[in-house]
């Protein structure tokens, strides 16, 4: 299933800084079966978006959390086009 995450604390992310989170993520992500795909960012609001394919959203959760930047909000995304 794909789960669209959202964190809300990351003021002032620098495309470095972001590539590094993401790079992070795709370590690890296999030993929860998670595959992050794709991330967007606002620097300015601090809001960063992940897009994933995981079997929970607690696995997401886990691998964001191992990582240093748990989600704030994760969110289901059962249909797309």
């Amino acid at each position: 299933m794909k789960f669209m995450d959202v964190h809300h604390d990351m003021k002032g992310i620098t495309q470095a800084e972001m590539q590094a989170a993401h790079k992070a993520d795709l370590a690890i992500e296999k030993d929860e079966g998670v595959h992050f795909e794709r991330a967007w960012a606002d620097p300015e609001s601090g809001t960063v978006y992940c897009l994933s394919e995981a079997p929970s959203a607690e696995a997401v959760q886990r691998i964001h959390t191992r990582t240093g930047h748990p989600a704030s909000e994760i969110h289901p995304v059962p249909l797309t086009v």
